[in-house]
Protein backbone atom coordinates (compact mmCIF):
# COMPACT_ATOMS: atom_id res chain seq x y z
CA UNK A 1 0.00 0.00 0.00
CA UNK A 2 2.95 2.90 0.88
CA UNK A 3 4.30 1.67 -2.87
CA UNK A 4 0.86 2.25 -4.09
CA UNK A 5 1.29 6.05 -2.46
CA UNK A 6 4.80 6.70 -3.48
CA UNK A 7 4.16 5.83 -6.92
CA UNK A 8 1.08 8.64 -6.91
CA UNK A 9 3.17 10.27 -5.27
CA UNK A 10 6.25 11.30 -7.39
CA UNK A 11 4.15 11.86 -10.67
CA UNK A 12 2.18 14.14 -8.86
CA UNK A 13 5.48 16.02 -7.88
CA UNK A 14 6.86 16.16 -10.94
CA UNK A 15 3.67 17.60 -12.41
CA UNK A 16 3.45 19.79 -9.56
CA UNK A 17 6.85 20.92 -10.42
CA UNK A 18 6.84 20.85 -14.16
CA UNK A 19 3.63 23.10 -13.73
CA UNK A 20 5.74 25.19 -11.70
CA UNK A 21 8.07 25.45 -14.46
CA UNK A 22 6.36 26.32 -16.74
CA UNK A 23 4.67 29.34 -15.20
CA UNK A 24 8.09 30.71 -14.34
CA UNK A 25 9.15 30.84 -18.16
CA UNK A 26 6.05 32.20 -18.99
CA UNK A 27 6.10 34.80 -16.68
CA UNK A 28 9.96 35.23 -17.52
CA UNK A 29 8.89 35.33 -21.36
CA UNK A 30 6.53 38.06 -20.77
CA UNK A 31 8.97 40.05 -19.10
CA UNK A 32 11.21 39.72 -21.46
CA UNK A 33 8.74 40.74 -24.13
CA UNK A 34 7.48 44.03 -22.69
CA UNK A 35 11.18 44.79 -22.28
CA UNK A 36 11.71 44.77 -25.69
CA UNK A 37 8.65 46.95 -26.35
CA UNK A 38 8.45 51.14 -25.91
CA UNK A 39 5.47 53.32 -26.05
CA UNK A 40 5.20 55.67 -28.72
CA UNK A 41 8.15 53.81 -30.31
CA UNK A 42 7.12 49.96 -30.88
CA UNK A 43 4.58 49.25 -33.45
CA UNK A 44 1.46 46.81 -33.59
CA UNK A 45 3.75 44.97 -35.87
CA UNK A 46 6.63 44.89 -33.18
CA UNK A 47 3.66 43.78 -30.56
CA UNK A 48 2.87 40.92 -32.70
CA UNK A 49 6.05 39.54 -33.28
CA UNK A 50 6.18 39.74 -29.61
CA UNK A 51 3.18 37.85 -28.68
CA UNK A 52 1.30 36.53 -31.58
CA UNK A 53 -1.93 36.95 -32.60
CA UNK A 54 -4.06 38.78 -29.97
CA UNK A 55 -7.24 36.86 -28.57
CA UNK A 56 -9.39 39.44 -29.24
CA UNK A 57 -9.23 43.13 -31.24
CA UNK A 58 -11.11 45.99 -29.82
CA UNK A 59 -11.68 49.23 -31.75
CA UNK A 60 -11.98 52.63 -29.41
CA UNK A 61 -13.90 55.81 -29.83
CA UNK A 62 -10.31 57.76 -29.90
CA UNK A 63 -9.11 55.87 -32.73
CA UNK A 64 -6.85 53.06 -31.05
CA UNK A 65 -6.77 49.53 -31.21
CA UNK A 66 -6.92 47.57 -28.07
CA UNK A 67 -5.20 44.21 -28.44
CA UNK A 68 -5.68 41.38 -25.57
CA UNK A 69 -3.55 38.68 -24.79
CA UNK A 70 -4.67 36.24 -21.88
CA UNK A 71 -2.34 34.80 -19.67
CA UNK A 72 -4.93 32.66 -18.38
CA UNK A 73 -5.67 29.65 -17.18
CA UNK A 74 -1.81 28.51 -16.63
CA UNK A 75 -0.67 32.30 -15.89
CA UNK A 76 -2.07 34.90 -13.72
CA UNK A 77 -2.09 37.96 -15.88
CA UNK A 78 -4.08 39.12 -18.98
CA UNK A 79 -2.63 42.15 -20.93
CA UNK A 80 -4.10 44.25 -22.74
CA UNK A 81 -2.30 46.80 -25.17
CA UNK A 82 -3.22 49.53 -27.00
CA UNK A 83 -2.18 50.94 -30.70
CA UNK A 84 -2.42 54.32 -31.08
CA UNK A 85 -3.80 55.82 -34.91
CA UNK A 86 -0.24 56.16 -35.66
CA UNK A 87 -0.01 52.83 -35.65
CA UNK A 88 2.36 52.83 -32.47
CA UNK A 89 1.83 51.24 -29.15
CA UNK A 90 0.24 53.65 -26.64
CA UNK A 91 0.02 51.35 -23.43
CA UNK A 92 0.74 47.89 -22.18
CA UNK A 93 -1.82 47.27 -18.89
CA UNK A 94 -1.85 44.10 -16.84
CA UNK A 95 -5.17 43.91 -16.35
CA UNK A 96 -6.21 41.09 -13.42
CA UNK A 97 -5.72 43.52 -10.48
CA UNK A 98 -8.22 45.31 -7.52
CA UNK A 99 -8.59 48.42 -9.35
CA UNK A 100 -10.35 46.71 -12.52
CA UNK A 101 -11.86 44.13 -10.43
CA UNK A 102 -13.55 46.77 -8.74
CA UNK A 103 -15.33 48.16 -12.37
CA UNK A 104 -16.96 45.26 -12.08
CA UNK A 105 -20.50 45.61 -10.74
CA UNK A 106 -23.71 44.82 -10.81
CA UNK A 107 -25.47 44.77 -14.29
CA UNK A 108 -22.38 44.66 -16.28
CA UNK A 109 -23.14 42.69 -20.28
CA UNK A 110 -20.44 39.60 -20.25
CA UNK A 111 -19.04 41.94 -23.29
CA UNK A 112 -18.22 44.67 -21.00
CA UNK A 113 -16.23 42.43 -18.62
CA UNK A 114 -14.87 40.42 -20.97
CA UNK A 115 -13.47 43.88 -22.14
CA UNK A 116 -12.08 44.61 -18.63
CA UNK A 117 -10.96 41.86 -17.86
CA UNK A 118 -9.89 39.93 -20.68
CA UNK A 119 -10.28 35.79 -21.13
CA UNK A 120 -10.99 33.76 -18.17
CA UNK A 121 -9.77 31.05 -17.14
CA UNK A 122 -12.29 28.86 -16.22
CA UNK A 123 -16.04 29.39 -17.03
CA UNK A 124 -18.90 26.84 -15.13
CA UNK A 125 -22.55 26.79 -16.31
CA UNK A 126 -25.23 26.19 -13.30
CA UNK A 127 -27.82 25.35 -14.98
CA UNK A 128 -30.54 25.06 -12.18
CA UNK A 129 -29.55 28.46 -10.75
CA UNK A 130 -29.51 29.81 -14.19
CA UNK A 131 -25.98 30.88 -13.65
CA UNK A 132 -22.58 31.15 -15.33
CA UNK A 133 -19.92 32.05 -13.26
CA UNK A 134 -16.15 33.56 -14.33
CA UNK A 135 -12.93 33.16 -12.64
CA UNK A 136 -9.28 34.71 -13.50
CA UNK A 137 -6.43 33.54 -11.84
CA UNK A 138 -4.55 36.52 -10.04
CA UNK A 139 -1.28 37.16 -7.75
CA UNK A 140 -2.19 38.97 -5.16
CA UNK A 141 1.52 39.72 -3.80
CA UNK A 142 2.59 36.39 -2.37
CA UNK A 143 -0.66 34.87 -2.60
CA UNK A 144 -2.56 33.65 -6.23
CA UNK A 145 -6.29 34.04 -5.84
CA UNK A 146 -9.30 33.99 -8.17
CA UNK A 147 -11.75 36.41 -8.85
CA UNK A 148 -15.24 35.46 -9.79
CA UNK A 149 -17.90 37.10 -11.58
CA UNK A 150 -21.58 35.19 -11.29
CA UNK A 151 -23.85 35.71 -14.62
CA UNK A 152 -27.53 36.12 -14.63
CA UNK A 153 -29.59 34.12 -17.84
CA UNK A 154 -29.25 37.16 -19.66
CA UNK A 155 -25.47 37.35 -19.25
CA UNK A 156 -25.30 40.60 -16.40
CA UNK A 157 -23.50 40.27 -14.04
CA UNK A 158 -25.40 39.50 -10.48
CA UNK A 159 -22.08 39.19 -7.88
CA UNK A 160 -18.69 39.19 -7.86
CA UNK A 161 -16.00 37.55 -5.50
CA UNK A 162 -12.81 36.79 -4.35
CA UNK A 163 -11.01 33.82 -2.72
CA UNK A 164 -7.66 32.08 -2.71
CA UNK A 165 -7.05 29.65 -5.18
CA UNK A 166 -7.59 26.36 -4.33
CA UNK A 167 -5.53 25.05 -6.99
CA UNK A 168 -2.24 26.51 -5.09
CA UNK A 169 -0.78 26.25 -1.85
CA UNK A 170 -1.99 29.89 -1.60
CA UNK A 171 1.70 31.61 -1.92
CA UNK A 172 4.17 32.61 -4.74
CA UNK A 173 7.48 31.03 -4.52
CA UNK A 174 6.76 27.72 -2.10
Amino acid sequence: MSKRCRVTRKPMNRLLASTLIALLVLAGCDQKKIAQLEEGVSTEADVRARFGEPAAVYEESNGDVTLEYPRQPAGQTNYMISIGPDGKMSALRQVLKPANFAQITPGLSRAQVRRLLGLPAKTQTFELKDEEVWDWRFADGQEIKVFSVTFDRDGHVITTGTTLDPQESGQLGR
